[in-house]
């Protein structure tokens, strides 16, 4: 089950109201100058693995932390589960607090748009697009600091990237074809979160009992 509600999460970041309309523009900066669909696809990897470096380092610090409160891990478990729960409730609008539903974007000169300048990108993206993926990063986090296992953690990771990277690959290379589904996506926002609520908040019981 960590392995699917990690990729579940990995996915809803990617549809997330904040990020999926930005996909385009990221598009924009892959494609170079000559257009090539080889270049597109090239600069796409470059950024997920970009921003799945970050969050690797992210997924080691988690489970070393995991390991340093082994004693408590039981009670740190219902905190982690409630946060996320928490977090659940937030995404959905039950709950609303605005320091978690602030967004800043990032600014990058795409002249000359290389693979190497591509995983700055991505590097950034990981470090400046929170929450719109914070919520559900941490949420990844939380479960990987729970398991206390390092290599463990690193795989959930690799999943949770995989989940933002996939469909984000896939969008590069089939983007006029997938403009009517980011129209759906888009017109379904409220749906889409309320579904994604309700990920975090199982997620959050999951990681308690």
């Amino acid at each position: 089950m960590d392995y699917i509600f990690t990729f579940l999460e990995g996915i809803a970041s990617f549809i997330s109201p904040c990020l999926l309309p930005m996909v385009p523009i990221y598009i924009s900066y892959f494609i170079g100058e000559d257009n090539k669909k080889s270049r597109k696809v090239i600069n796409s990897i470059g950024f997920v693995l970009g921003f799945t470096i970050i969050f690797l380092i992210l997924s080691i610090l988690a489970s070393k932390f995991g390991s340093l409160i082994l004693e408590e891990i039981k009670y740190i478990k219902i905190l982690f589960g409630i946060l996320i729960i928490v977090l659940g409730f937030n995404y959905m609008g039950i709950l609303k607090f605005d320091f978690l539903n602030k967004t800043k974007g990032i600014k990058l000169n795409t002249d000359n748009f290389n693979f190497f300048r591509a995983i700055l990108f991505g590097i950034l993206f990981s470090i400046s697009w929170t929450p719109c993926i914070g919520t559900f990063l941490s949420s990844a986090l939380m479960l990987i600091a729970t398991n206390q296992n390092t290599i463990k953690g690193i795989i959930l990771m690799l999943i949770y990237s995989l989940g933002i990277g996939i469909p984000f690959i896939i969008s590069v290379i089939l983007i006029e074809r997938l403009k009517t589904m980011f129209n759906f996506i888009k017109k379904n926002y409220n749906i889409i979160k309320i579904i994604s609520g309700i990920i975090l908040i199982l997620m959050g019981i999951y990681i308690i009992f």
